[in-house]
């Protein structure tokens, strides 16, 4: 099976992303551990890419997509592969299709856990950390045992400043309008399918188990 994850931040695709890794045996490709693979490989590609990297500047994707074309001919792709972090563009969503005709595949599914924003937006303020021992709360979904304090260490917990509601609330603007472009390519070719992300963690597998079911043989 051959699958992309979507998701906006606070979505919870990393546990979506865990749970069909572990359940079908297909490699979880993302974008980040590719570039890491193909750097520590010191491939052509992946020294492209490091030299782009080092300067902080974006890799272009002729680089990007050579190094997803790389990663997708290896030996565990062979039965499937679980993409997530890309394609970021239309350009690279039909790059890909390129990629997947020359290997004789083609996609199967993309998979966009599709939560409210509000959702979204209580899941991504309510974090809370501790500044010494590193451990992440959730006022509402996993609370400490005393209400601002670390279980671990006794310290008072702090909101990051990524997680303040203004900080939060631009990030989803910029998700949403880069990702927009993607939903509507994948809609017109008929590979996209909303999962309810509303729901609790287990219900949201449930019907992602539901969906590959005919293609799990």
């Amino acid at each position: 099976m051959n699958l992309i994850l979507m998701g906006l931040p606070g979505a919870g695709k990393g546990t979506q992303a865990e749970n069909i890794v572990e359940k079908y045996g297909i490699p979880h490709i993302s974008t980040g551990d590719m570039f890491r693979a193909a750097i520590k490989e010191e491939s052509e590609l992946g020294k492209k890419a490091k030299s782009y990297m080092d300067a902080g500047e974006l890799v272009p994707d002729e680089v990007t997509v050579g190094i997803v074309r790389e990663r997708l001919g290896k030996d565990d792709c062979e039965h499937g592969f679980l993409l997530d972090g890309f394609p970021r563009t239309v350009p690279q969503a039909e790059a890909l299709e390129n990629i997947l005709s020359d290997m004789n595949k083609s996609l199967d599914y993309v998979l966009n856990i599709d939560v409210d924003r509000e959702n979204l937006e209580r899941r991504l303020t309510g974090r809370r950390v501790s500044p010494t021992s590193g451990k992440t709360y959730h006022i509402e979904f996993n609370p400490p045992k005393e209400e601002g304090i670390c279980d671990v260490d006794g310290s008072e917990l702090i909101q990051r400043d990524d997680d303040k509601p203004e900080t939060v609330k631009k990030r989803l603007d910029v998700n949403i309008e880069q990702q927009q472009p993607l939903i509507d390519f994948y809609e017109e070719k008929g590979y996209l399918r909303n999962i309810d992300g509303d729901q609790d963690i287990d219900e949201v597998f449930q019907d992602i188990e539901e969906l590959l079911k005919g293609l799990h043989a």
